[in-house]
């Protein structure tokens, strides 16, 4: 399926249960490295629904949210409609739409894996004028819970082993996209604490997971319902991620 179309049928669950970031953290992180503030001017590339939008927009910056899916962008608009500072723009990462040097910074929360790293670097170039950040939430794999459901994962997902990006720097992707600068990484403890509902939408949110109505739809929420009744403390799961942030400064 082209990328920019994976999440349509899948807008309410990531809303609801995917995980936002360490927004302190984070901030905090920025200021030290890069003195960032509130006047800092950002493109959220992928914004999709404005989880990593409405991070900035807290902290009182003017943010555009480049996305390509209609369904995702439309719900940012919604969701984001009472923070004067955001922006939406119907664009990709390859073709944001932006104005040549128009931004400070570049951000892309949970969305850098689905784009032309090449081509991407060459439009962030040209609308930018700062640094580039790349923020993901990793899923660990530690807990008996986590273990049981990455196992899931495995088997229901459908090309689970293909778009999965548990370990994004192992391939070198990253450090040659943000050359000849230096990246830097961070790395920041987050989580979700969640009950059943919780956890079966958040596998729900997944683009590579069955939808309602396919043979292995039923199957796989038995399974997840078994290892969540297993593992569960007073009904709940404790999701743990670590928020990894890659940053470097772009090409003049």
């Amino acid at each position: 399926m082209n990328s920019t179309q994976r999440f349509t049928d899948r807008v309410e669950d990531y809303v609801r249960y995917r995980p936002g970031y360490p927004s302190k953290e984070i901030i905090a992180h920025l200021q030290e490295k890069t003195g960032f503030n509130d006047s800092v001017v950002i493109a959220d590339i992928g914004s999709g629904t404005g989880i990593s939008s409405e991070l900035f927009l807290r902290n009182g910056n003017k943010v555009y949210g480049v996305e390509p899916n209609d369904a995702m962008r439309q719900k940012a608009e919604q969701l984001l409609k009472n923070y004067t500072g955001f922006i939406s723009v119907n664009g990709t990462a390859e073709h944001t739409q932006l104005q040549d040097k128009s931004v400070d910074m570049i951000v892309a929360g949970q969305a850098f894996h689905w784009f032309n790293p090449l081509q991407a670097k060459a439009e962030f170039e040209r609308v930018a004028r700062g640094y580039v950040v790349l923020i993901w939430n990793i899923r660990e794999v530690n807990t008996p819970f986590e273990k049981d459901y990455e196992v899931l994962l495995q088997d229901f997902g459908t090309d689970y082993h293909i778009i999965g990006h548990r370990d994004i720097a192992s391939d070198g992707t990253l450090p040659v996209f943000f050359a000849p600068a230096v990246m830097e990484k961070a790395e920041f403890d987050n989580y979700q604490l969640l009950d059943y509902e919780g956890v079966q939408g958040r596998l729900l949110s997944s683009s590579y997971i069955p939808k309602e109505g396919a043979a292995n739809y039923g199957p796989m929420l038995d399974r997840l319902r078994a290892i969540f009744d297993k593992h569960a403390e007073n009904g709940h799961i404790n999701f743990g991620y670590i928020t990894k942030v890659y940053m470097g400064k772009v090409s003049s």
